[in-house]
């Protein structure tokens, strides 16, 4: 793996600043659902009470005078009456170089950054280009946070985890795990997928969580769903403790009915109803190559075996939220250039 160096990142930083994306925006995917099956979670409209605006920018770790433009990509969990916000800034929307940041909001109380911004950085080889996307969970009182480290592809290992079912562009994605038992020291436990089962690239971190947060069993174990990447396979992760992993080809959703393509699942609801139903929330593309988000069934008893299809969703890379007696999930895509706002949406 290519090193991680203060020039390189200071490259890396140069690069992303200058790319200008405007991203779809979020009621696109969120707004309407067609069909709006009964299990379905959604659709949302906006609750701009809880809107959230980065102030300042932070001090960098790293000494290569990097800076944000766009936050993005947030994952929410309650801590009490608090709310807590993890969220990916970057230089650009949707560019590389990217930090992790967290925020909190006391009941009917403003929104506050942390002091201890960024609280992940770049410091792994596997973290050159950048931290992305963070998911979090809580498990007995412990807090884990996974996300994407982005890294150059070093050619020798691009020979030895050849993935000609996903095709790489010399860009590899790990995901990367941090525990903390307090919200404020964490604690990098680096890649929890092996290279020989994500062939360099793998994206998810997609694990069944209840309304307040926490990670769910499935029948006595936690599941991971895997998607993007993975040399093109639907890899499914079990484990006891959230830390350590092993994996397995297990495919368990058919876009057959959406004539759809998947690019990756963004979320697993969990441990909401009487029934044990799990409903995963992903992003496709629809059979006139459009992006579109969609939501499928399924039970406990058979995690892989989907019951039902529904269009629309959410989208929410970090987790959908029980607040209020709704569901609430944060995101940044339908923000000006240059603000750094995040809006929430509450399902109706």
């Amino acid at each position: 793996m290519i090193p991680l160096t203060t020039t390189g990142l200071a490259e890396n930083f140069e690069e992303a600043a200058d790319l200008r994306k405007i991203h779809v925006p979020q009621e696109y995917f969120s707004a309407r659902y067609e069909g709006e099956a009964e299990w379905a979670i959604g659709p949302f409209t906006e609750d701009a009470s809880l809107t959230f605006t980065a102030q300042g920018q932070w001090p960098d770790p790293t000494g290569t005078g990097w800076t944000s433009s766009a936050i993005f990509n947030p994952s929410l969990i309650a801590d009490g009456n608090r709310l807590v916000l993890f969220y990916r800034a970057s230089p650009s929307m949707e560019s590389m170089a990217s930090r992790i940041g967290m925020a909190t909001r006391d009941a009917d109380r403003e929104w506050t950054d942390s002091e201890l911004n960024p609280i992940i950085y770049p410091t792994l080889d596997n973290e050159l280009y950048g931290c992305e996307d963070p998911k979090i969970y809580r498990k007995e009182g412990r807090y884990f946070l996974f996300y994407h480290g982005v890294f150059p592809i070093d050619p020798e290992d691009a020979g030895a985890y050849p993935s000609p079912g996903y095709p790489l562009e010399g860009i590899g994605c790990d995901l990367n795990l941090a525990v903390s038992d307090d919200l404020q020291t964490w604690t990098k436990l680096g890649p929890v997928v092996p290279h020989n089962v994500s062939r360099l690239w793998c994206k998810g971190a997609v694990i069944p969580r209840d309304p307040e947060g926490n990670a769910i069993r499935v029948n006595g174990e936690f599941l991971m769903y895997l998607s993007e990447g993975c040399n093109g396979t639907f890899q499914v992760g079990r484990s006891d403790d959230l830390i350590n992993w092993t994996f397995e080809e297990q495919p368990y959703l058919d876009l057959t009915p959406l004539q759809g393509r998947l690019h990756e699942v963004a979320c697993a609801a969990a441990g909401f109803d009487n029934q044990g139903h799990i409903v995963l929330d992903f992003f496709y593309r629809d059979v006139d190559g459009q992006p579109a988000a969609a939501q499928a069934l399924y039970h406990s008893d058979a995690p892989f075996t989907q019951i039902a299809l529904n269009k629309g969703g959410s989208l929410s890379w970090g987790g959908l939220l029980g607040h209020q007696g709704t569901w609430i999930f944060p995101q940044g895509w339908s923000a000006p250039a240059g603000s750094r706002n995040l809006y929430f949406y509450r399902s109706s």
